[in-house]
């Protein structure tokens, strides 16, 4: 089972991509907790120079309700996690985890319906791109 979706744009900067995915997640009711900056961050750690690439920690605060609802230790699987990077083309790529794909590590059937709801949410996201 793959575990995210993507989409490439090929009609798009980098910058341009971040703000298109940041609208189409709050359009599914999602909001970013954190924005990892990786291209700074291992030039910074490691003094290597890296593409652009950012981690977009996002939660939709309900769907993580209804989860902490169901199983106290689901926190170590959020936020859902998207990446925008760049490709080696000029392409950009955004791509979001599939939360079905990740909770099946987890022992628990009353996940499956929230995993579900957010999964065809981060899917219509990527699909609005």
């Amino acid at each position: 089972m793959k575990y995210y979706f993507a989409k490439t744009l090929s009609d798009t900067s980098f910058d341009d991509a971040i703000a298109r995915a940041t609208d189409a997640l709050k359009q599914e009711g999602f909001g970013i907790l954190t924005d990892i900056d990786v291209k700074a961050t291992m030039k910074k750690k490691l003094d290597k120079d890296f593409r652009d690439y950012r981690i977009l920690g996002a939660c939709n605060p309900e769907m993580a309700w209804q989860a902490l609802q169901v199983e106290a230790r689901i926190g170590t699987m959020l936020p859902c996690n998207v990446i925008v990077q760049a490709l080696d083309n000029g392409d950009v790529e955004v791509a979001a985890v599939d939360p079905v794909a990740s909770m099946q590590a987890v022992d628990n059937p009353g996940l499956a319906g929230v995993a579900a709801d957010v999964r065809d949410r981060l899917k219509r996201v990527i699909d609005a791109l």
